[in-house]
């Protein structure tokens, strides 16, 4: 069955289509990242809710979880149906689910409607690390995946300055912020959908190395086995070895300010300046080492070297935050090394993981890239409900340690990841096809 808004290519795309088409991938992102934001409006809808912010805790676990699940459903169907069969409609549909947030009248109406817009959004969004892949050569990869990770890094960014602008027009009605979000998001979906594509099924099992250098690489003839995924070794690593990453990262993301202005006492103005500093150099070297990463063609030593450089600084952080003596302008570049080094580290492991998964067999990008979204998303579940337990019974400090441990575990994983440590000499020739039944090339 075929729909008039999916355009399936059997050639694989070069120059500006193929920018252009990628640009929707990541546009995609950065949408779908906006419409599950909810954090600008909190203060507001606690109050006309009557709702305690544990409740509201809960509501937010209770959502993730329910992406999780989503990105898992979504990784597989994105394989079995299309990317743009699935994220089209999704899109749209999520916009829907903004408009109904609109009609949540109490602490029940808002968990029903963040569960199904966090489902939703998260089948959806489960097509756009594969979209990536399949339109970003193996030589130009990190840093397609460095501007992917710009998208829920620029959805903060995004929803803060529209409720900063908008809010006062509204009189600080929060529903304004979703019919904002829903007009916006849909808007932006009937753009996405005039530009992008899908590659036709074949494409997407060979391997390009470059805009015009591809391998086959299976035989298509036989159905993906979701099971060869899970017998690589390589894999296990990564998908262990990032969800321990993740502590950290999610600890910054969703607790940040909290944890800056619990621990030293700054105001709220303050941490959110040391964090602003955090995200901007992260921002900046998810692209610049991503290019690096492609031109050198190199992966683990980016990762190895960030997340080195990365225990450093968080060591280093964690004993500031035991210290009566500390400034702003000293935390501010604490913050600025710390998410440098991540950026350093993540650009060059998200292109890593999707080659190893690749080389097992390129059609369970999505069925990867799910069980990705999955770890992520499970881990900020455990974060909204282990955190607070934690730091009430100990420090800020103590789980800032206890991130720093997960960190440096992620250090003995790379170690198991495939891909070289050295650049080779000279790029090595396009083979004949070759053809894999199930396991690794």
């Amino acid at each position: 069955m075929r729909f008039s808004y999916v355009r399936e290519l059997d050639e694989y795309p070069t120059g500006a289509r193929r920018m252009r088409i990628l640009t929707m991938a990541v546009l995609a992102i950065l949408i779908g990242s906006y419409e599950a934001q909810i954090a600008p409006v909190v203060p507001l809808l606690l109050k006309d809710l009557e709702m305690s912010l544990a409740t509201y805790g809960a509501v937010s676990a209770a959502a993730a979880l329910a992406g999780a699940v989503a990105s898992i459903v979504g990784g597989r169907l994105t394989d079995r149906v299309g990317r743009v069969r699935l994220l089209v409609p999704l899109m749209m549909l999520t916009a829907l689910c903004c408009f109904a947030m609109t009609l949540v009248h109490s602490p029940r109406d808002l968990l029903i409607a963040r569960i199904v817009l966090a489902f939703v959004d998260g089948v959806a969004m489960a097509s756009t690390a594969p979209l990536v892949r399949d339109f970003s050569p193996r030589l130009g990869r990190a840093q397609a995946f460095g501007f992917w990770t710009w998208g829920p890094v620029g959805a903060n960014f995004l929803a803060a300055a529209v409720a900063g602008w908008t809010l006062p027009i509204f009189n600080d009605s929060w529903r304004s912020q979703f019919v904002i979000m829903g007009l916006f998001s849909l808007v932006i979906s009937v753009v996405i959908a005039l530009n992008i594509a899908d590659l036709s099924p074949e494409l997407r099992a060979m391997i390009q190395h470059t805009e015009r250098d591809g391998l086959k690489v299976v035989d298509t003839s036989r159905p993906p086995r979701v099971r060869s995924l899970f017998a690589s070794r390589a894999i296990w690593a990564h998908v262990v070895g990032i969800s321990l990453w993740l502590v950290l990262y999610i600890t910054l993301s969703l607790f940040g300010q909290t944890m800056l202005v619990g621990a030293l006492g700054v105001s709220t103005a303050e941490a959110s300046t040391i964090m602003a500093a955090f995200w901007i150099l992260d921002l900046i070297m998810l692209i610049v080492i991503g290019r690096v990463s492609d031109r050198t063609g190199l992966r683990k030593p980016f990762s190895l070297g960030g997340t080195v450089a990365a225990v450093l600084v968080t060591g280093y952080l964690a004993i500031q935050l035991g210290s009566a003596e500390f400034s702003t302008t000293s935390l501010m570049v604490t913050g600025a090394l710390l998410g440098g080094s991540l950026g350093v580290a993540y650009a060059p492991w998200m292109a890593n993981y999707s080659e190893n998964a690749e080389d097992v067999d390129p059609r369970l990008q999505g069925t990867a890239w799910g069980l990705f979204g999955f770890l992520s998303k499970v881990i900020a579940v455990a974060g909204l409900l282990l955190i607070p337990h934690v730091v009430e019974a100990t420090s800020w400090q103590t789980w800032l340690w206890i991130s720093l441990a997960c960190l440096a575990l992620f250090i003995p994983a790379i170690l198991l990841f495939d891909g070289p440590w050295r650049r080779p000499r000279r790029p090595a020739a396009a083979g004949p096809a070759v053809k894999v039944a199930s396991g690794a090339e």
